[in-house]
């Protein structure tokens, strides 16, 4: 293949704050391994708040992963709140991009968002990566909750396809980050086959290579900080490949493994 460039993507899902400082040490340093065409991000549900809940003196592991240089993650439904100012309480000490393109304001009053629906990298390489997000609708028009939500979802699928329309084009690499779980992993997968990766969590999946639906490979990384995933990635004349795809034992023992 000619004008082949390569990149690696780490991956983690579903910390519910179990990342320890050893943890963040050893994906800090296979990130720096790897050099600078590297991206580390997460598929949400990285705090251990219930879906309500909030810790008045902010997510620390959210600062943690600042620290191991984190660049993005999407919001899980342990993230999320209904009420806007809690939602933006509860992921302030994040200083990388959450990502959720499917959730969007109940009564529209022009005040913007505190996620962005996808973010956009240009590697040193010259290589476009765009990760947008989509995550568990939490909150839907049919849902009672909507009465007391400042926020609705939509569905995952739908949003996706409409996405992909204003990305494909712009991006040498499009791939969604996601927290749907993977049977809507799978069924998104089938529904946008122009995506080149998708990197999902909430279901607590180990896979350890990727699974591939209508040519679209799927990845997730189980939980509590168990495994990093990595995958690595060519681009050339024929599109996006996966060259490799595998999971790091991130376990202080090997018998810790109760979700």
């Amino acid at each position: 293949m000619t004008n082949e460039r390569t990149f690696s993507i780490l991956h983690t899902n579903d910390f519910h704050n179990h990342l320890t400082a050893a943890q963040a040490s050893r994906i800090k340093g296979q990130k720096a391994s790897l050099g600078a065409n590297t991206l580390l991000v997460d598929a949400g549900d990285a705090i251990s708040a219930g879906n309500v809940g909030v810790r008045l003196g902010g997510e620390p592991i959210l600062e943690l992963m600042n620290e191991t240089g984190y660049d993005a993650m999407t919001l899980g439904n342990r993230e999320f709140h209904v009420a806007d100012g809690l939602l933006r309480h509860k992921i302030a000490n994040a200083r990388f991009p959450i990502l959720c393109a499917n959730i969007r304001y109940q009564k529209e009053s022009g005040g913007m968002l505190p996620l962005e629906p996808y973010f956009s990298w240009t590697l040193s390489n010259g290589l476009r990566v765009t990760v947008f997000g989509v995550t568990v609708p939490m909150v839907t028009a049919k849902m009672t909750a909507r009465v007391i939500s400042s926020y609705l979802f939509d569905d995952p699928v739908l949003t996706a396809r409409r996405i992909i329309g204003e990305l494909r084009d712009k991006s040498d690499v499009l791939i969604a980050l996601t927290h749907i779980g993977i049977k809507e992993d799978q069924r998104l997968a089938a529904a946008c086959p122009e995506l080149d990766l998708i990197i999902g969590g909430h279901s607590h999946v180990v896979l350890s290579q990727a699974q591939v639906v209508e040519g679209v490979p799927i990845l997730q990384a189980g939980w509590f900080g168990h495994y990093l995933g990595r995958v690595d990635l060519s681009v050339g004349d024929e599109g996006v490949r996966v060259t490799d795809s595998f999971l790091e034992d991130l376990r202080v023992t090997a018998g810790d493994d109760k979700p």
